[in-house]
C-alpha cells in the first residue's frame, strides 16, 4: 500500500533527486524509491531521511532542538526572522519554493512561508531532532535529512529562494539550485552578536573578526550583492532564556547547565547584532 505522504512533502517530490545516483524519487511504502532501487525511508515525525554514509555529527543533538525552540518561541529573535522573510519576500512569487539549508527548528523557514500564502518551504539539516520541528512549523514546509556539505539532492534550478541563516554555506550548491532570478539570503553576526553572554562565558564560541572576508571571497564567484539589512538591539532575557541562548549552539556541549545557572555567569541583558544579506546569482 503506498504510503501517505504529509501535505508539504508530497509537492516536492518532483525536485527531490537520489542522492546516491541523482534520478528521480517516488513513493514505495513507507519509503521513497528510485529507479534503481535506492531507499530512504520517511519518518513517522513526517521528514524523509536521505543521508546515505557516514552520517554528519555537527547538527543539533536533543537537548539542544529543544532548548532552540524554547527560545525562539520567547520571540526574542523576532525581528531577525522579519527582516529575512522581508528579504525573500521581496524576491520570489506568491507560489515560490523556499529552500533553507541548515534549518534547524523550522523558526525561519516558517516566517517566510508566512509572508508567501503560495510558497512551499524545504528544510535541509543534518539534526533529526530539528528536523522533526520543522516538519510541523509550518503546514507548507517540508523536510529533509541532508548535509550541507554534500551536493544536496535537489535537482538543478529548482529554488527561488535559498536561506542560511547562522548555518555553514555552500555557495556552489546555492547557486546550482537557485533559479536565475532567485535569492540568497544570509544571515551572520556581526562582532557585536550577544557581545555580554561571550564576555561573561569564556566558552561561548567566539565570531572570528574576518568572518565578512571569508564570507565575500567564498560568494563573490557565485553571487553578487542585491541588498543588506543590519538588525541590531539589546533585549532582556530571564535566567530560563539565557540558559537556552547558550545551550542551542555548540557551546552547550562544552557547558553544564547546572554550573551556568549556579555561577551567576549569565547577563540580564544581550545584544542582537546581525546583517541580513540577499544576493543575486552571476
Amino acid at each position: 500500500m503506498p504510503v501517505s505522504l504529509s501535505p508539504a512533502l508530497e509537492p516536492f517530490l518532483d525536485l527531490l533527486r537520489c542522492p546516491t545516483c541523482r534520478t528521480a524519487l517516488h513513493p514505495d511504502h513507507a519509503a521513497l524509491r528510485c529507479p534503481a532501487g535506492h531507499t530512504f525511508d520517511i519518518a513517522r515525525h513526517g521528514y524523509v531521511s536521505l543521508l546515505t554514509g557516514t552520517r554528519a555529527t555537527s547538527g543539533d543533538d536533543a537537548a539542544m532542538a529543544r532548548a532552540r525552540d524554547r527560545f525562539l518561541s520567547t520571540g526574542r529573535y523576532g525581528p531577525i526572522r522579519q527582516a529575512v522573510a522581508r528579504l525573500a519576500a521581496g524576491a520570489v512569487p506568491e507560489q515560490g519554493t523556499v529552500v533553507d539549508v541548515g534549518c534547524g527548528t523550522g523558526y525561519y523557514l516558517a516566517g517566510v512561508l508566512d509572508q508567501l500564502p503560495g510558497a512551499r518551504g524545504l528544510g535541509l539539516d543534518t539534526s533529526v531532532r530539528a528536523l522533526r520541528s520543522t516538519a510541523r512549523a509550518h503546514a507548507r514546509a517540508a523536510a529533509v535529512t541532508w548535509d550541507v556539505f554534500r551536493p544536496f539532492p535537489l535537482a538543478d534550478g529548482i529554488a527561488d529562494i535559498v536561506l542560511d541563516v547562522f548555518a555553514p554555506r555552500n555557495p556552489s550548491e546555492f547557486h546550482r539550485v537557485l533559479r536565475p532570478t532567485g535569492r540568497l539570503v544570509v544571515v551572520r553576526p556581526t562582532g557585536r552578536h550577544l557581545a555580554e553572554l561571550r564576555g561573561q562565558v569564556p566558552a561561548v564560541v567566539t565570531i572570528d573578526p574576518a568572518k565578512e572576508q571569508r564570507l565575500s571571497k567564498a560568494l563573490t564567484p557565485f553571487f553578487e550583492t542585491s541588498s543588506t539589512e543590519q538588525i541590531e538591539y539589546a533585549t532582556p532575557l530571564t535566567r530560563t532564556e539565557a540558559l537556552d541562548l547558550v545551550g542551542m549552539t555548540p557551546s552547550a556541549r562544552h557547558l553544564n547547565r547546572a554550573d551556568l545557572a549556579e555561577n551567576g555567569l549569565l547577563p540580564d541583558q544581550v545584544t542582537v547584532s546581525v546583517l541580513a544579506t540577499a544576493y543575486r546569482p552571476r
